[in-house]
């Protein structure tokens, strides 16, 4: 799918996005200032592509309220979502670790905004003195954890909790009330059958936790999501707070 863009550079015309990423909100001002100049404000489509398996990975990403998952894509084996990655972040931390390509696939789960630099670029911004890099770090350490609790949620939890965990996951990072969602999307980044979701989403519904109408979800009731969800949510929830404060 095309994705819509301001002009290179617009990023400096719109420095409110910029406070809806967690990482870009904690820049000092005149550090920003410079690196908005390398950035574009884009509109993503659901399935936009971030990068594809072992392709170099060219640009990366600050979410400001679309989501993006990083998934496997093992030809022998259904794709299961391994991370996912909103205004909390930047996607293609692979590139800022130094790799050229990833194993995984990434692409947007859930349509909307992205500050995006292009890979060589934001290297050399990163070659500067600067707390960026500092905070990319902080970053990779609150990613690293996420990775490990899915590792244990997938084997200690059941379908409903992580279902619930990962609705709240994705509230965290959209930035707003109700966005779309499509069960046999969500059935594919649990790891499960669409039948398995949709009875899940009708019993949450019927708790008065979501509305889910037409491929649109809202939380209604996100104390009692919680409740529901297991305790991996507040778990990396917390890394995250704790490490991004240091």
């Amino acid at each position: 799918m095309a994705r819509t863009a301001t002009a290179p550079g617009d990023a400096t015309s719109t420095p409110e996005a910029r406070l809806r990423n967690d990482v870009l909100a904690r820049l000092a001002d005149d550090e920003y200032r410079r690196l908005a100049k390398l950035l574009t404000l884009e509109q993503l489509q659901v399935r936009d592509l971030v990068y594809e398996v072992d392709a170099p990975i060219e640009r990366l990403y600050f979410p400001i309220d679309c989501i993006v998952s990083v998934v496997s894509a093992s030809p022998d084996a259904p794709t299961v979502e391994v991370a996912t990655i909103g205004s909390e972040g930047m996607a293609g931390l692979p590139a800022f670790l130094g790799a050229a390509s990833s194993p995984h696939r990434s692409f947007c789960q859930v349509d909307g905004q992205a500050l995006v630099g292009s890979v060589a670029d934001i290297r050399r911004f990163l070659a500067n003195d600067g707390s960026l890099h500092r905070l990319l770090h902080l970053y990779t350490q609150s990613t690293i954890v996420q990775l490990a609790q899915n590792v244990a949620c997938n084997r200690l939890h059941n379908t409903e909790q992580r279902t619930a965990r990962w609705l709240l996951m994705c509230h965290d990072r959209v930035n707003r009330e109700d966005y779309p969602l499509k069960q046999e999307f969500m059935a594919q980044m649990l790891g499960v059958r669409r039948a398995t979701v949709s009875e899940i989403a009708s019993r949450l519904q019927e708790q008065g936790l979501i509305r889910y109408r037409r491929g649109t979800l809202a939380i209604v009731d996100r104390p009692g999501l919680q409740r529901v969800s297991c305790d991996c949510y507040d778990i990396v929830a917390k890394e995250h707070a704790r490490v991004m404060s240091q």
